[in-house]
């Protein structure tokens, strides 16, 4: 059986794009794993993440380009992890939900990492079952941070998820809530 050729890519900023005659796979890929966030009507757009732009390099369902030369997975992962704080913490921690069957979307807005939804659930037609914060083994927050992230899960009526990633590169999870006396 003929493997599908990769979505073709570019790198823009802090974002990857993908539009023209590439948009087709693109936006098939949208409907079915809801990668990618669909911009635009005139011209319209797939954008990507850069922890969703690297998953599809990794799993060879995109390549990448930065002005016009193809980038490689360490390349591309170097260049992203400048770009981004906590880059290597939140891939992990994305990889390893994604590789689950779970869906992952941007929480900015919330101030989080990822909202993410129970398997078998989209975007739109669902709300998200988490707010997930990545942290790295050794981070250290405060209980008044703690109890923020909480509150703003709880007033979201989401569940805290904590998503901690050990020295090994291993995942751990906590999920965390509030408790009626």
């Amino acid at each position: 059986m003929a493997k599908d050729k990769p979505i073709k890519a570019t790198l823009i900023k802090n974002k990857v794009v993908v539009k023209g005659k590439n948009l087709e796979k693109a936006q098939q890929l949208y409907d079915k794993s809801r990668l990618g966030e669909v911009h635009g009507t005139k011209e319209v757009r797939v954008e990507y993440p850069l922890v969703e732009a690297l998953y599809l390099l990794e799993t060879e369902k995109m390549m990448i380009s930065d002005d016009s030369k193809k980038l490689k997975f360490e390349k591309f992962a170097d260049k992203a992890a400048k770009l981004e704080n906590n880059f290597w913490t939140r891939y992990k921690v994305f990889r390893d939900l994604k590789t689950r069957g779970y869906v992952l979307k941007t929480a900015l807005k919330f101030g989080a990492d990822f909202r993410v939804y129970e398997r078998g659930t989209r975007p739109g037609k669902a709300h998200a079952k988490w707010i997930l914060y990545c942290v790295d083994e050794n981070d250290k927050f405060s209980w008044r941070e703690f109890a923020a992230k909480n509150r703003v899960a709880h007033s979201t009526r989401k569940k805290l998820l904590i998503g901690c990633v050990d020295e090994e590169g291993d995942v751990t999870y906590w999920q965390v809530g509030w408790k009626k006396p």
